[in-house]
């Protein structure tokens, strides 16, 4: 009779408690994204941009396919991060737009390197303690993957990009784009 009597005490229990659990159970599976300009709002550097764009950030491998020798239409940098993917122009675009929103100083700028047949490639450039920096994101090229510098110019900056680049060994010539 008391095993009974406890059943029931039991199953009652589970009933009140189940909304609890269940509205418990579903507030854990929610996962509160934060919007670009919130986010943005927090960071302080050009590293922020740095580490969301090597954790955060892929290459969309369809859309640099599709696009390869043209330049496609730019996503918008809310639009980079609530993908969190992109190629070239993309990441170039976000980086750009976000190190100027962090810290105008930066005067972060779009770099592209005329490589020929098309194939043009762009990265950001950002200034720091008077020194040229190039961010490099949205490639499958590891070896250009990144934040690199500090360089004095872009000429020194496209000496590195040939030199690490696996196929684009001769750029024809590196410039702001305007």
């Amino acid at each position: 009779m008391d095993s009974e009597m406890d059943r029931t005490k039991m199953v009652r229990c589970i009933i009140k408690m189940s909304p609890i659990l269940f509205l418990f159970l579903f507030a854990c599976g929610i996962i509160f994204v934060k919007s670009y300009d919130e986010t943005v709002s927090r960071w302080k550097s050009y590293e922020d941009v740095q580490t969301w764009m090597e954790k955060d950030f892929s290459l969309d491998a369809e859309r640099f396919k599709r696009f390869e020798g043209t330049l496609p239409p730019p996503r918008t940098p809310e639009e980079t991060f609530k993908l969190k993917s992109g190629i070239y122009i993309d990441a170039a675009i976000f980086a750009k737009e976000t190190l100027n929103r962090i810290d105008p100083s930066y005067k972060a700028k779009i770099v592209v390197l005329l490589i020929g047949r098309g194939a043009n490639h762009y990265v950001c450039s950002f200034m720091r303690d008077g020194k040229l920096f190039i961010m490099d994101y949205g490639t499958p090229y590891k070896t250009i993957v990144g934040v690199h510098g500090p360089f004095s110019s872009l000429e020194e900056y496209k000496v590195f990009f040939e030199k690490n680049h696996p196929t684009a060994k001769n750029v024809q010539a590196i410039t702001y784009l305007r």
